[in-house]
């Protein structure tokens, strides 16, 4: 499947559960595991489990295999690798501490995220969305 249609499926995915500060970041350069990390905040354990599952879902339709998910039990920081994209879904104290993006942060990646009363009038996402590379 195409990086970005991939990439976009995964931030609509986030963005139907009002995931919170979602950072995409292209990471060839660093491993050859994967090609994105994602990273988003979430409000409560709750809601990391229900954008975990929502990202999983998303995969399983797009007729990913392999799809796994870790740290549901606690629901601070839950990552769901999806193989091309690792998604980390963190509660905002856990983030901050762990830094993430200090790690992977070298080259973001610039998507259209829809800003948060749209994403609530809307109730959904922004189709025409595009992504494009920093390089």
């Amino acid at each position: 499947m195409d990086i970005q249609k991939l990439q976009r499926a995964v931030i609509d995915a986030l963005e139907d559960v009002k995931a919170q500060d979602i950072k995409v970041f292209n990471t060839t350069h660093l491993t050859s595991l994967f090609d994105r990390v994602v990273i988003a905040s979430a409000t409560s354990n709750r809601q990391t489990r229900a954008l975990a599952s929502s990202v999983a879902d998303r995969g399983r339709a797009l007729n990913l295999t392999g799809i796994t998910v870790e740290g549901e039990d606690t629901g601070e920081w839950v990552v769901v690798d999806l193989g091309d994209i690792v998604v980390h879904l963190m509660q905002p104290a856990i983030r901050q501490y762990y830094n993430l993006e200090e790690i992977w942060g070298g080259k973001p990646v610039r998507v259209k995220l829809l800003p948060e009363s749209t994403r609530a009038a809307s109730g959904g996402y922004d189709a025409a969305g595009s992504d494009e590379d920093l390089a």
